[in-house]
């Protein structure tokens, strides 16, 4: 079961923030072995998702996603920073975050698009979710990317 949870910035805890970039550093930094500037100074305006399940009567974060606003970093509004832990993975958690992040994102900014710069393995699986790829791939960091667009309204 997981516990989600909605924040802006300013309303996260600094044990959940610890929490959220500990996540990030582990999947994109160390698993990926790619060394870029995950602190961006995106994060301060966003609002973040995050997946929280009970693992042995304690808590602990499975799942997160940021949401800027239209303007933050595309015209469009943004989805990024999509992580699930490597303990979660295979459980459907990924499909139930980026659903939940979709709704979120919706209700924040109405009647806007949503545009993301997917990893370009996931592009199928991004593409359920009804974004359509509008680049060709890119090197970002060392791994391919591909910008993807959604547009508003129930899929």
């Amino acid at each position: 079961m997981i516990e989600w949870q909605w924040n802006s910035f300013a309303d996260l805890t600094v044990a959940e923030l610890y929490e959220m970039l500990a996540l990030r550093q582990q999947v994109f930094v160390l698993e990926q072995t790619c060394l870029y500037p995950d602190i961006d100074g995106l994060d301060t305006g966003a609002h973040h998702l995050l997946g929280w399940r009970s693992v042995d009567g304690r808590r602990e974060l499975a799942a997160s996603l940021r949401c800027l606003a239209p303007g933050a970093k595309y015209d469009e509004m943004s989805l990024g920073r999509v992580v699930t832990s490597p303990a979660a993975r295979g459980t459907g958690l990924g499909r139930d975050l980026v659903a939940q992040g979709i709704l979120h994102a919706q209700r924040l900014h109405p009647g806007h698009a949503i545009r993301i710069g997917a990893q370009a393995h996931l592009e199928r699986f991004y593409g359920s979710f009804g974004f359509v790829t509008i680049s060709e791939p890119y090197d970002e960091d060392g791994i391919l990317h591909v910008d993807m667009l959604r547009q508003w309204g129930p899929r």
